[in-house]
C-alpha cells in the first residue's frame, strides 16, 4: 500500500497558513492598540509583544515544513534567501545613508514601515529561483 506524500504536506501547508494569518491578525490588532495614546505602559508592552510568539510558531512550522520537502525545493528557498538577504542589506544601508544625508521622515521610514519590505524581498527571491528551476 502506498501513501501519498501530498496529504501530510497539504495539512502542514494549511497549518502554516493558519498560523501565518493568526500572526498577521495579531500584528494588526497590536498596531491598532498601539495607536491609542492613553493606554498604560504595561498594556502597550503587552500589545507590542502579542505577535511575537505567533511569529515564532510560524517560523518553527515554516522551517519544519521545509525539512519535509525535497532537495530542489530546499535549494529554491535557499536561493530566495540568497536574494533577499543582500536586498535587505542594500535597503537598510541606503536608508541609513539617506537618513544622514537628508533626514528621512520617521513616519515614513521607521522600523515599523521598513520591515514589510523583507518578506517582499523573499518573495522576489522565490520568483527568481522558481523561474531558474522551471
Amino acid at each position: 500500500m502506498t501513501t501519498s506524500p501530498a496529504a501530510p504536506r497539504s495539512t502542514g501547508d494549511r497549518t502554516l497558513f493558519a498560523i501565518g494569518v493568526t500572526w498577521f491578525l495579531a500584528f494588526a490588532v497590536a498596531r491598532l492598540v498601539l495607536e491609542q495614546p492613553d493606554l498604560a505602559r504595561s498594556l502597550r508592552l503587552a500589545a507590542a509583544l502579542l505577535p511575537v510568539p505567533l511569529f515564532a510558531a510560524f517560523l518553527f512550522r515554516f522551517v519544519r515544513s521545509l525539512r519535509d520537502t525535497d532537495e530542489l525545493e530546499r535549494r529554491i528557498h535557499l536561493e530566495a534567501l540568497a536574494v533577499a538577504f543582500p536586498l535587505a542589506i542594500l535597503l537598510l544601508q541606503t536608508l541609513g545613508l539617506l537618513e544622514r544625508a537628508v533626514g528621512l521622515k520617521y513616519e515614513d521610514w521607521s522600523y515599523g514601515h521598513v520591515w514589510a519590505y523583507l518578506p517582499l524581498f523573499y518573495l522576489i527571491g522565490l520568483v527568481v529561483a522558481r523561474r531558474r528551476y522551471a
